[in-house]
């Protein structure tokens, strides 16, 4: 007894004739018979009574093709889940991000995808650069959001760039300097920085640094804070000033975000994941792409 033969007793059963049966199954009539025929002799009874006008189910046929729906539907079932586990259309992604990432590409890309792939249950966690190299290298993370360069070799993981954008300096609104359409970073020189700590992001820390050291000075580090939406929530308490990513400038009326000059190259916000990776990080990562390209 094999799917073939449950198929065969489900369709006579539906059409209670065998020509329409194997017209429903795209077969020869005499195969669907012979199947029938075959669990009939297997099972020792007889599940339709046959003559030469009709085909009806016997109590036998009856009970016997109840199940024979629910095993078939539960191996429909299976075989659409692979299918689509397969294609990525379905499954689990854990997704570090950086937390400027929150404001933009982000929202854009996860509307898409959850459009796209229902299917698929997203779990997000904000960290920095350098804890989500780490814990995509320890497979706790299936793709992260970050600024590359990413610290130390990492032939180990692939990165596609989803967003370039500049520096501007974060002020509190009411900063001396909150007014300009534009200041050079010169005038920040002698200005208290909020910052996160080098460590947990050297790719953007050093370009941000670079900008400085263009305007004749390296950033006085007042206050250190891990993510940028808590940066720009300490530069509105009035600790300091700082430069971020354009993506980080989240309207709020106690900040203002300032273009800066020189101008320095767009900073990168990039995919990561692992070179061995899962269909399911390659469709996010492929959607990314082509949304923001």
């Amino acid at each position: 007894m094999d799917l073939k033969h449950l198929r065969a007793v489900v369709a006579v059963a539906d059409h209670l004739h065998f020509g329409r049966a194997a017209a429903a199954l795209g077969v020869a009539q005499p195969p669907i018979s012979q199947q029938v025929k075959a669990i009939e002799a297997e099972l020792g009874v007889a599940l339709f009574e046959r003559t030469t006008r009709a085909v009806a189910l016997t109590p036998a046929g009856e009970a016997f093709t109840a199940d024979a729906r629910a095993a078939l539907s539960i191996v429909d079932s299976a075989a659409r889940k692979a299918r689509a586990a397969g294609r990525g259309e379905s499954g689990e992604l854990v997704i570090g991000m950086v937390g400027s990432a929150v404001q933009h590409p982000l929202p854009t890309i996860i509307r898409a995808f959850r459009a796209r792939y229902p299917d698929v249950a997203l779990t997000f966690h904000v960290l920095p650069t350098v804890t989500q190299v780490e814990r995509l290298r320890a497979a706790a993370l299936d793709l992260g959001l970050l600024r590359p360069p990413l610290p130390g070799p990492a032939d180990d993981l692939e990165l596609v760039s989803v967003s370039r954008e500049p520096l501007v300096a974060v002020l509190p609104s009411d900063h001396r300097l909150a007014g300009r359409r534009r200041i050079a970073v010169s005038t920040l020189a002698r200005e208290p920085f909020v910052l996160f700590p080098r460590a947990l992001g050297p790719g953007l820390y050093d370009e941000i640094t670079a900008l400085c050291l263009r305007g004749g000075f390296a950033p006085a580090v007042a206050q250190a804070a891990v993510q940028l939406p808590t940066i720009v929530g300490l530069v509105a308490a009035g600790c300091g000033v700082s430069i971020l990513p354009n993506s980080a400038a989240a309207p709020r009326p106690e900040v203002v975000f300032v273009p800066v000059s020189p101008l320095v190259r767009l900073v990168d916000l990039a995919i990561a994941l692992p070179v061995k990776h899962s269909v399911v990080a390659a469709n996010f990562t492929a959607l990314a792409r082509d949304l923001t390209r």
